[in-house]
């Protein structure tokens, strides 16, 4: 029996590959520090879990809608108008089972076979496999480090051609922490609007962002704009909810419409207790948020400025999210015990093997001269971490 070609062209992914070699060692007895994990370790805030019991005793525990409770998508509607300037409307709005799932929903909602749509590169790892399941083909274009990894408007108009179809962004981004500002979202719409194509706007790190960064979300730049976008977001990252699964996203009529059905057939709804704990999460307190990013500012100070003080390497300071994404090409060419570390893949393994810390190769998200690894883990691990790292890229010769 044959598997369909599809299947041929996609692999796991890397991220959680590693998170699950990582956890493989811990379990046998050895002593890993794990900076592959792209989920906050924080716990779930108590007044979500606490609604989410009571939907469980009110006995919330049938079918919903497919595509989510009214409660939900006004608590939806509500969120877009305050935090983005955006105003939709009940059917303009789609509850997923988590945001890859939204963003799948997108994928087989717009994309035909030898559709082109265009991913910057360092990009997060399921944008590529999602576009080849779905029969289109992914244009990797890399960016430029010195450029905060950001598609340049040069750039993206030498790579569209009369087969593009949509633009995948992430701001804030997985994995370097970067985003966009206005004045070149300002640019990007510009183009979208003039070459007629989608922007598939992955914004699922809006909340966690530091040092004044303001996140703009590119529908917000007018109607022609907003009319050529899906907005993607969900409650996994800003409300630790990663295990919930609940996503959504916000988009013209009739492409919500049309995800919609595929999803009737599919998944039907999404959960339904995580439903009521959704909208706990959005129209309860939000003060689980300010204390979460002051950890993680601090982390990710301490983690840049470790990064950057090691010989041969350099790291952006992130605005977003929680991964710093440091070039370590410096030690590509080099040895340990008479094997060579020549990509950011056998440098990944030989940390994992040698120094016992987990990070994820850059090849998994475009760009081979970079490691990712993620500080939503506790201060005393990253600085056992790093001290690891350093010392073993100094034992390469």
């Amino acid at each position: 029996m044959r598997l369909s070609e599809r299947t041929k062209a996609i692999k796991p992914s890397p991220t959680l590959s590693m998170n699950a070699k990582a956890k493989a060692l811990k379990a046998a007895g050895e002593d890993i520090t794990n900076f592959g994990v792209g989920e906050p370790d924080f716990d779930t805030p108590e007044n979500i879990k606490e609604a989410a019991v009571r939907a469980l005793k009110d006995g919330f525990t049938k079918y919903t809608p497919v595509g989510g409770i009214d409660e939900l998508k006004t608590a939806i509607i509500e969120k877009f108008k305050k935090d983005n300037g955006l105003h939709y409307e009940k059917n303009e709005i789609l509850v997923s089972c988590g945001a890859k799932h939204s963003l799948y929903n997108i994928a087989e909602a717009l994309f035909d076979p030898g559709d082109e749509v265009i991913i910057p590169a360092p990009y997060w790892v399921t944008y590529p496999d999602q576009v080849l399941l779905n029969d289109a083909v992914p244009v990797i274009v890399p960016t430029r480090e010195e450029n905060s990894f950001m598609i340049e408007p040069e750039l993206l108009r030498k790579n569209l051609s009369d087969r593009t179809k949509a633009l995948i962004l992430n701001s804030p981004s997985n994995p370097t922490g970067l985003g966009y500002d206005r004045a070149s979202l300002e640019k990007i719409a510009e183009m979208a609007v003039e070459h007629d194509f989608y922007i598939i706007s992955d914004e699922i790190y809006e909340k966690l962002v530091y040092e004044g960064f303001r996140h703009v979300s590119i529908a917000s730049l007018g109607d022609e704009i907003k009319q050529r976008t899906v907005v993607v977001n969900g409650l996994s990252k800003s409300h630790s909810m990663t295990g919930w699964r609940i996503g959504f996203t916000a988009g013209p009529a009739d492409i919500t419409a049309a995800m919609t059905n595929i999803q009737s057939q599919s998944t039907s709804n999404p959960n339904s207790i995580a439903q009521k704990a959704a909208v706990e999460a959005l129209t309860g307190p939000q003060d689980f948020l300010p204390r979460m990013l002051s950890e993680f500012d601090k982390r990710r100070t301490y983690m840049v400025q470790r990064l950057n003080s090691i010989e041969g390497v350099s790291c952006r300071t992130p605005v977003g999210a929680f991964y710093a994404f440091p070039n370590v090409s410096f030690y590509f060419g080099r040895k340990f015990n008479g094997k060579a570390v020549n990509n950011s893949l056998e440098l990944s393994t030989y940390l994992l093997e040698e120094a016992k810390v987990a990070v994820v190769p850059g090849s998994a998200f475009g760009d081979d001269k970079f490691i990712r690894l993620s500080y939503a883990t506790s201060m005393e691990n990253i600085t056992k971490g790093l001290d690891r790292i350093e010392k073993a890229l100094k034992a390469l010769g």
